[in-house]
């Protein structure tokens, strides 16, 4: 990291002392100050951002880059949502709708936008799901409390005899049930499969029950640790083919269910699941290096419940603002745009993106950058952790110096920033498996901010960074609009940057290589095994 940091000083010390020579400040004023009030003017002059040239650089784009503008986009996606039953989930009406708006403002401003057509498989919850004891005694069990869906079941209403599979009850246990046939062994079919987390993925035991007859399958938490008791947001994965509903319950729940003898249980699933496919929106410059391409994403649809105006409207939109305003620019690398759907469902639509790209268009993809909520309304300044100091899993090479580049804008701003982990949570994750440097920003989601985030950020403690993620209240109110402009200006900044030179990352590749001459770069990433717990928002395992 200090490495990189060194090589950023050069350039960032001529833009500080430009900045520092053009604003003649006749009071004794940091460089940070000069920066933040430069970046977030006031008042902005309604010729300056016209001419391409101020759009070009690192210094003048983030001026460019106005929240209130930002917010039109916003209002636009919120609108939308209100017109179609409250949301923009991919497959359904107010996407279509949020993809159209995006092509036609592309496409207002000159660019040639590709509408990419994939397959995804649609879930969507349509009621809160019923599960009931039958036998020896009736008993109704508590929706979100006792248990929920996993996404992906299958809609149905099945009853049977509950039979454990391979459960393993002690305090520090090792799970393995239901991750291999063998373990449903002698399984009478008909009958509802409890199986405990652990070592695999959910879909995997899924479908193993599905497979030995079972007509419902019930997963409950591991309990090997206190945080893996309770209920979480899991998936069977966009592929599940098991054909039967799934529930997650909690580990009492599912000790309590293994020990009672002759126990039938009754499952209702309220879901709609079926096959239909999305879009993604791709543009580009018309200037730059299409073998040295600097790409930038972020995901288009919200989740069912709502109209995602943070998750992701806050990405969305300073992504198409940032296009608008480098209609005119002049990078030396193009600047790749893109708008992915079903990241909702599980990075369906980066996923199969980068799986259909051909080695070569691959490659010339030097870095991708993700922009997945910005604008949380409790919000922190979260970084990916590129180089892997913060939490030890390191980006493939190029993703250090990334990192530091977005360090130092915060920096340069006088603004604290953290690193947040590499979870694949977001539409960086194919990208990253396939050994290409990523990097971007995050404002926090359902985690609970500390004391110490507090101290940093400002905000409430113990608060979660986005209390309406995922939910029907992340509306327009739902953002902080100095995050909101800070981030923006950040992607910005970066992406100027790396559009102009991205010798930052290529000096990390070339050292990579050089460390391991036997294997390329890109290599080294993909022969690497990730344990890999989320792919998307979701658990899947």
């Amino acid at each position: 990291m200090t490495s990189a940091l060194s090589k950023l000083a050069p350039g960032i010390g001529a833009l500080a002392i430009s900045l520092s020579v053009s604003a003649a400040p006749t009071t004794q004023t940091s460089t940070d100050d000069l920066l933040d009030r430069f970046w977030s003017p006031d008042h902005l002059s309604p010729f300056e951002c016209r001419a391409g040239i101020l759009n070009s650089t690192p210094l003048g784009l983030p001026r460019c880059m106005r929240v209130e503008n930002m917010m039109h986009h916003q209002d636009m996606f919120y609108a939308i949502a209100q017109a179609n039953d409250g949301n923009r989930a991919a497959g359904l009406p107010g996407y279509d709708a949020t993809v159209d708006y995006v092509r036609t403002t592309l496409e207002s401003a000159g660019y040639d936008v590709t509408v990419q057509t994939f397959p995804f498989t649609a879930f969507y919850p349509v009621a809160e799901g019923e599960l009931a004891a039958l036998a020896p005694a009736p008993q109704t069990y508590v929706w979100n409390e006792d248990f929920t869906y996993l996404s992906q079941t299958e809609p149905g209403d099945v009853s049977g005899t509950v039979v454990p599979v391979d459960l393993m009850l002690v305090d520090g246990n090792a799970s393995t049930s239901g991750c291999e046939a063998e373990d449903f062994a002698g399984f009478p079919a008909g009958s509802i499969a409890l199986v405990q987390r652990g070592a695999c993925n959910f879909g995997l035991k899924a479908e193993n029950a599905a497979a030995a007859g079972a007509t419902g399958v019930i997963i409950f938490n591991q309990g090997n640790t206190e945080d893996r008791t309770g209920l979480i947001n899991a998936t069977l994965g966009e592929a599940y083919s098991g054909n039967v509903p799934v529930f997650f319950a909690t580990y009492d729940n599912g000790v309590s269910w293994s020990q009672t003898a002759d126990l039938q249980l009754n499952m209702v699933s309220n879901v709609v699941r079926e096959q239909t496919e999305t879009y993604n929106v791709i543009t580009e410059t018309r200037r730059g290096d299409g073998d040295n391409v600097v790409m930038v994403g972020a995901h288009l649809d919200s989740v069912f419940e709502g109209a995602g105006i943070n998750d992701n409207g806050s990405g969305s939109a300073a992504l198409l603002e940032m296009a608008l305003q480098m209609k005119r620019a002049y990078p030396r690398n193009k600047v790749r745009f893109a708008w992915w759907g079903a990241e909702e469902a599980g990075l369906v639509g980066s996923t199969w993106y980068v799986n259909q790209l051909s080695d070569e268009a691959k490659e010339q993809i030097k870095v991708y950058l993700n922009f997945d909520m910005i604008a949380s309304p409790n919000f922190g300044y979260f970084i990916y952790d590129g180089d892997g100091s913060d939490f030890g899993l390191e980006g493939p090479p190029g993703s250090a110096a990334t990192e530091a580049l977005f360090e130092k804008y915060f920096e340069l701003r006088g603004l604290p920033s953290e690193g947040t982990e590499i979870s694949f949570r977001s539409d960086y994750a194919q990208f990253f498996t396939d050994g290409i440097p990523f990097g971007g920003l995050f404002t926090g989601a359902e985690v609970l901010k500390t004391e110490e985030q507090a101290a940093k950020f400002g905000g409430d403690v113990d608060v979660a960074f986005d209390p309406c993620y995922h939910a029907e209240c992340d509306d327009i109110t739902n953002l902080d609009e100095r995050a909101f402009e800070v981030n923006a200006d950040a992607t910005a900044f970066v992406t100027s940057w790396l559009s102009l030179s991205t010798r930052l990352i290529d000096d990390e590749i070339a050292a990579a290589e050089e460390a391991e001459p036997t294997a390329g770069a890109r290599a080294l990433s993909l022969e690497q095994g990730y344990d890999i717990t989320h792919w998307g928002k979701h658990w899947i395992k």
